[in-house]
């Protein structure tokens, strides 16, 4: 009886210190989206939503520029609804849900390269909705670069579904749900009396502890994800890659808007960037945006 209370009073306290780790990481706000066919148009999501606020931002302020962006959207003044979802994220307010509803807005009215940005930074934040990767798949496929992507070892790309499968916190809280079994396994083990139980406890610690290192792992990489900044989107009609980070250097190709790269190095007002298919170069920093 002293075992079970020791194992119940240590779930307990995990499961508080998981409680509060969800409770300061990235504030979120629920999506009510409803799902679309693959082969629609992009779905959108125009209901109440709650968004996460700091104590510099009053709740009824972001509440009512949400209310009436999802209005003016329903109205099809898009305009509006564009300058009210901004002003919300001036309001250093965040959420995939925000970032999902600028985005539908955005590709209403026809600035593809703002949609995928805002697609791109609601993915960031919740990487298995479906809502989104739909939506986002169908703006991908509306950009005029067709670029086939170097192929990648089945082992990476799967690992990679699999920790997108859920999000930074959730993998946190994940980790020290394990972490606290793990625990409870090993006071098992060391002070059950028949052997039949020690061996269950090693064994499920043993598991456990391998669970809490794997899920930590997927946790730390989410969070890198996030607050990694080297993803971009071209954000002109059209931009031309150079040799050099010269505008009389040599044009290697040319980019259009929506097409999405990854950033090296920078120099007085130029990135240098490479796409999918492994080609380089550098293009004028003014022409891309960071996620």
């Amino acid at each position: 009886m002293r075992l079970i209370s020791i194992i119940f009073s240590l779930l307990l306290s995990v499961s508080v210190s998981a409680t509060a780790q969800n409770n300061v990481e990235q504030p979120t706000a629920e999506q009510p989206v409803a799902k679309q066919p693959a082969s629609e148009q992009p779905a959108t999501s125009t209901e109440s939503a709650t968004i996460a606020t700091t104590a510099a931002a009053p709740a009824t302020s972001a509440d009512e520029l949400w209310n009436a962006a999802n209005q003016a959207y329903t109205e099809g003044d898009f305009e509006k609804a564009i300058a009210d979802y901004e002003q919300i994220l001036s309001q250093n307010l965040h959420s995939a849900a925000l970032y999902y509803n600028l985005a539908n807005a955005y590709f209403k009215q026809g600035k593809l390269g703002e949609a995928l940005l805002n697609y791109n930074r609601a993915s960031r934040i919740a990487p298995s909705d479906e809502d989104i990767r739909h939506n986002q798949a169908y703006a991908e496929k509306m950009t005029k670069d067709s670029i086939e992507k170097i192929p990648e070892f089945f082992l990476v790309t799967w690992l990679r579904q699999v920790r997108g499968a859920l999000s930074c916190t959730a993998w946190t809280v994940t980790s020290l749900v394990m972490l606290a079994l793990a625990l409870a396994m090993g006071l098992i083990y060391l002070l059950a009396q028949r052997m039949s139980l020690r061996k269950l406890g090693f064994y499920t610690m043993a598991a456990t502890a391998l669970l809490f290192i794997v899920t930590t792992i997927f946790a730390i990489s989410e969070r890198n994800m996030l607050i990694d900044r080297r993803d971009a989107i071209v954000m002109s009609s059209a931009a031309s890659v150079k040799s050099s980070p010269d505008r009389s250097a040599t044009e290697l190709f040319v980019l259009h808007e929506g097409t999405k790269v990854v950033i090296g190095e920078a120099t007085e007002g130029w990135a240098e960037v490479r796409i999918a298919d492994g080609r380089k170069g550098w293009i004028e920093e003014k022409r891309i945006e960071r996620i």
